[in-house]
């Protein structure tokens, strides 16, 4: 598709002295590089009275609303941040990208591109995402939280001084994406086994259980193997399965929350001294997660459908604890036996 023909994402600031323009808003990580972040800025320096014109690419875990922000504090903290002076401007800027020249036809003479370009080396691998938490340790009752990126444009004397004060009408800014594609090659999937015996019987249950690869997309089917080798005298009654979502909170301390995603039981009858082996498909919605807090879903844009938060894939080398949140999902597998029970669980993104 040609970058002319593509929609154009604008925001003007209160003032009108300066707009924000970008040809898309999802940016991809590919895991072993991320997509350069384009776009236009167009300054009318009539309004400046000496100032700058500013554009900042940040990386940020929000955890409230920004109308609550009504006695000083912050509801925000800045994992990443990278600022480009735009104008007047200085030094000599990269290529213009085809995306780039589409939109500075439509600016004119008072467009400026800027181009971020993000190192894997300071940036969390976290895609954009949001969690609605019902009460935790930091947050306030009942608000969202969640990791955003955003492209915001502003007018100052300098960069980043504390103590000078933007005014909001002379600052325009858009929320974008970052999703994470999955990697070419994925490994294969999980194996978990155990064994336990019950009161009256000196022989086991034996359970196994495993997935063919480690990675899924979105709306895939997950298909679970079980085999289930019953030398008691017992009978296994149902074959309960269940996914869980966990979200590891490392900003502020180590916490972790686990809310369950999907549980299906199958009756299935294993009667004493026999076997099973079998597959169980299972498909984790969000569709079907809807009315649940606490969950971590995708980041969305306005009102666009999203999905359950993409598992954390952490490239090799870097420190886990500059995530900030992680995301990840474990399968178990429940055998229901008579007079007792048998739990095996086994891991999958």
């Amino acid at each position: 598709l040609s970058p002319s023909l593509c929609r154009v994402y604008k925001k003007t600031s209160g003032n009108e002295s300066i707009a924000l323009y970008l040809g898309k808003r999802d940016f991809v990580d590919h895991v072993e590089s991320v997509d350069i972040v384009d776009g236009v800025i167009k300054v009318d320096p009539a309004e400046l009275e000496g100032r700058k014109v500013w554009v900042y690419l940040a990386c940020a875990f929000r955890y409230g609303s920004d109308d609550l922000d009504v006695i000083g504090l912050s509801f925000r903290k800045d994992i990443w941040v990278k600022r480009i002076q735009i104008y007047p401007v200085v030094g000599t800027n990269p290529a213009n990208t085809p995306m780039q020249e589409a939109l500075l036809k439509k600016c004119g003479d008072q467009g400026h591109p800027f181009t971020f370009t993000v190192s894997l080396t300071v940036l969390p691998s976290i895609s954009s995402f949001t969690w609605h938490p019902t009460i935790c340790k930091c947050f306030l009752p009942l608000q969202s939280c969640g990791v955003d990126y955003e492209v915001k444009a502003y007018i100052a004397k300098e960069a980043d001084d504390p103590d000078e004060k933007i005014s909001k009408k002379d600052t325009c800014r858009l929320i974008i994406r970052k999703i994470q594609f999955a990697p070419g090659k994925v490994g294969a999937g999980p194996k978990a086994d155990i064994s336990k015996n019950f009161m009256m019987s000196d022989k086991p249950v034996h359970l196994e259980a495993s997935i063919e690869k480690e990675l899924y997309f979105h709306g895939d089917p997950i298909p679970v193997h079980v085999k289930i080798n019953n030398e008691t005298t017992k009978v296994v009654k149902k074959i309960k399965i269940t996914v869980e979502q966990t979200t590891e909170v490392l900003l502020y301390q180590s916490d972790k929350y686990s809310k369950t995603v999907l549980t299906e039981e199958f009756a299935e009858e294993i009667k004493g001294e026999s076997t099973l082996e079998k597959t169980f498909t299972v498909i984790p919605l969000l569709s079907n997660n809807k009315e649940k807090r606490g969950l971590a879903v995708d980041g969305r844009l306005k009102d666009e459908d999203t999905n359950l938060a993409s598992t954390t894939i952490i490239r090799p080398g870097m420190d886990k604890g500059m995530q900030g949140i992680m995301v990840s999902y474990k399968i178990k597998v429940n055998l229901l036996v008579s007079s007792g029970g048998l739990l095996g669980g086994l891991t999958a993104r």
